[in-house]
């Protein structure tokens, strides 16, 4: 790769903040470098490139480093000017990609955790909290593609909001064989999962997918850690 267009992108296989610029660049056909970062143990090239914040991803484009997964993705439509556009040109438009990129990330993400990490009542009530915030997005991506915003549902339209809800819920079928429910319920939010059925069959999405059992077993390994944790507290 010549030097004036190196891209290298330390990562972590499971991290969907991570998932989402692999799937980016795969998107915009972008040739990069990938290392895989060990979190406990981290390189010294990550805490050089990322010194705030010290954590996956770090995208490190003709030696100059950028942080943070959605400033990443920005980034990468503003550089790479190919097809397909990560942000849509109107303004009003970007600014609802923002908001629901955003909302995933911040609100949705943050509650999917909470499930994961807890059991019994704690987690019903997580579940609940979850159903609820995704109620919210179901409503909002409704008025988005009556917009005439398409969510992404060919390789050349894909945008980052498509990324951004496919890093969190393209491992479904892991996240149903450990916690043995549905988050994207077909009848609670079809517009969602007809949504993600047709994401995770872009042939970007499946060649930056982990595979099925090893995800599985992050999930297994996170789900028993958080559980003792909280027990012994």
């Amino acid at each position: 790769m010549a030097e004036e267009s190196k891209v290298i992108l330390h990562g972590m296989w499971a991290s969907p903040y991570a998932k989402r610029v692999e799937l980016a660049l795969e998107l915009k056909g972008v040739p990069y470098e990938y290392v895989e970062e060990d979190l406990v143990d981290k390189s010294e090239l990550l805490i050089k490139h990322d010194p705030v914040r010290k954590k996956v991803p770090v995208l490190v484009h003709n030696g100059k480093a950028i942080a943070e997964s959605l400033v990443i993705l920005e980034y990468i439509d503003e550089t790479w000017k190919n097809s397909p556009k990560l942000l849509p040109d109107d303004p009003y438009k970007r600014a609802q990609v923002r908001f629901w990129s955003k909302f995933i990330q911040e609100q949705i993400l943050e509650s999917t955790f909470q499930v994961l990490k807890t059991e019994g009542e704690a987690q019903r009530k997580a579940v609940d909290e979850v159903y609820e915030k995704l109620y919210v997005l179901g409503n909002g991506m409704k008025a988005f593609f009556t917009d005439g915003s398409n969510p992404g549902f060919e390789e050349n339209n894909a945008g980052i909001l498509d990324v951004v809800f496919c890093s969190l819920f393209g491992a479904y079928k892991a996240q149903e064989e450990v916690l043995g429910l549905q988050f994207i319920v077909p009848d609670k939010f079809p517009v969602l999962y007809s949504w993600l059925i047709t994401i995770v069959e872009l042939e970007a999405v499946k060649k930056v997918a982990p595979p099925h059992d090893k995800t599985v077993g992050i999930l297994q390994h996170f789900r028993r850690y958080a559980l003792k944790s909280s027990t012994a507290t």
